[in-house]
């Protein structure tokens, strides 16, 4: 698989790429323009969740390969996303209890990347990200995730708090990890386990957070507060995989 992401341009092209069912990660729309193909192409956007950036002309000739954009520009996916319940039957056929990663508000390309590289090393079966306010599987993801990206499967969905909700009617149990929570080492993380990580910024949403069984904490000696997303994920992840070893 490539690490190239797509560029789609120009307004036939755009509203094909959304009617074809492709996913589309962002969409650049030319700022104040208002005719009926660009409402046609936003429309489409919004039904699969799509970011829209409005942008000056200025931006748009900058991105632009062609030069001829038309006022939009589509970014597709790098990779192919999969679907959560393919994860789980990875896991079955494993004879493996489920073990999946499910990310909240990661913004920053090189962070998923080094998630989905560690949730692989970690014998994760797959990740999961919300549509909006997150990353999608960019160039720079696949980059950072160093091949990983080949053999972890991504799904992509709407709300993340009803997958967690659908996945422990499955007989998962959600852990998540909190600066408030009880110490990673005082649970007990065996068995059907998803591992909920929120960014630096903002921690893991609140009616997220709600939905988790257990509330980790990582214990620090440092001086500052928290550690990096990704740093945070492989240190949990390494805990359940120590229990499961056990």
């Amino acid at each position: 698989m490539g690490y190239t992401e797509m560029m789609i341009e120009g307004r036939n092209a755009v509203i094909e790429a959304f009617r074809s069912g492709k996913t589309v990660d962002k969409l650049y729309v030319l700022d104040g323009c208002q005719d009926g193909p660009v409402l046609t192409i936003k429309r489409e956007a919004r039904k699969q969740d799509c970011l829209i950036k409005y942008v000056a002309k200025e931006r748009l000739d900058q991105l632009s390969e062609t030069g001829k954009h038309q006022g939009v520009i589509a970014c597709t996916s790098a990779y192919q996303y999969a679907e959560v319940q393919d994860m789980l039957k990875t896991a079955k056929e494993k004879g493996e209890p489920p073990f999946l990663f499910l990310l909240d508000n990661i913004e920053d390309p090189h962070n998923l990347g080094a998630i989905i590289r560690t949730a692989n090393l970690a014998g994760a079966h797959g990740v999961i990200i919300p549509k909006n306010r997150a990353v999608g599987l960019t160039a720079a993801v696949a980059r950072a995730s160093a091949g990983a990206l080949n053999y972890t499967p991504v799904a992509k969905v709407t709300n993340l708090g009803q997958t967690i909700e659908e996945l422990k009617r499955e007989g998962l149990w959600f852990v998540c990890a909190d600066m408030d929570g009880q110490t990673m080492y005082e649970l007990d993380l065996k068995g059907p386990i998803g591992l909920v990580i929120g960014s630096e910024g903002d921690g893991v949403g609140r009616l997220v957070r709600e939905k988790c069984d257990f509330i980790a904490s990582i214990p620090m000696r440092g001086d500052i507060d928290s550690l990096n997303a990704s740093v945070a994920a492989g240190i949990l992840a390494y805990e359940i995989v120590r229990q499961r070893l056990v």
